[in-house]
């Protein structure tokens, strides 16, 4: 069982447009021409924000184009607020730690992956947690599309972490890239390797300016 965030990002990093909209998504083509359906069917549950949450039941289960809840897994959303649910679907509304959800979610799943959906500041807090083990960013070749929040969410730890990636497919406008987060202990000793390589480079500049002042003779 993996924890996943699977989205789609501009090629400057943004995951939404103004006022957290997901509109830029609809030209990147055909869903089903795309590495979703092979990645959604080892999904056992999934999560997403409410942000996320709402922008769904405005676009895609009302509307003029209307259509029935997209997912069979259980799906948690973080919520401070009340939320109306979807009739048939099974949604379950939260807030707070993402510790403990993470664990019920991993039990629903019986054994297959559990999907963060978005948005990325909610997986930002999986990745805090160390609960977060592979990212699918699915690149958009165009320009930005201007969004209000990065992949990973707003913090510096967020956008230091180091990842391992690879391509895993490419369509004529896009491509997906696959990473594997590295562990917390990976990410602890990452983080000491650039804090000596700094302390090192430090004292490597005050040497160099001590020599290289004029008028000092080093004898008695």
């Amino acid at each position: 069982m993996k924890t996943q965030y699977y989205t789609a990002s501009s090629l400057d990093g943004f995951i939404a447009g103004p006022n957290d909209s997901l509109d830029w998504l609809f030209p990147l083509g055909d869903l089903a021409e795309t590495s979703y359906p092979k990645f959604i069917q080892d999904v056992g549950a999934l999560t997403m924000g409410s942000a996320t949450y709402e922008w769904m039941l405005r676009n895609v289960v009302s509307g003029p184009k209307a259509q029935p809840w997209p997912y069979g897994q259980p799906t948690w959303v973080f919520t401070s607020r009340t939320l109306p649910g979807v009739p048939g679907a099974d949604i379950r509304f939260v807030r707070g730690d993402v510790r403990p959800v993470h664990r019920e979610m991993a039990a629903a799943a019986g054994g297959k992956n559990v999907w963060i959906v978005g948005g990325g500041d909610l997986a930002g807090q999986f990745y805090d947690e160390g609960l977060l083990d592979e990212l699918f960013v699915q690149v958009d070749r165009s320009p930005s599309a201007r969004g209000s929040r990065s992949c990973l969410g707003r913090s510096p730890s967020h956008r230091s972490a180091c990842c391992r990636c690879g391509r895993w497919g490419a369509g004529s406008r896009n491509f997906i890239t696959r990473c594997r987060v590295p562990s917390r202990s990976d990410q602890g000793r990452f983080r000491r390797g650039q804090h000596e390589g700094r302390v090192r480079e430090r004292g490597a500049s005050a040497r160099s300016r001590v020599a290289s002042r004029p008028g000092r003779d080093c004898d008695p």
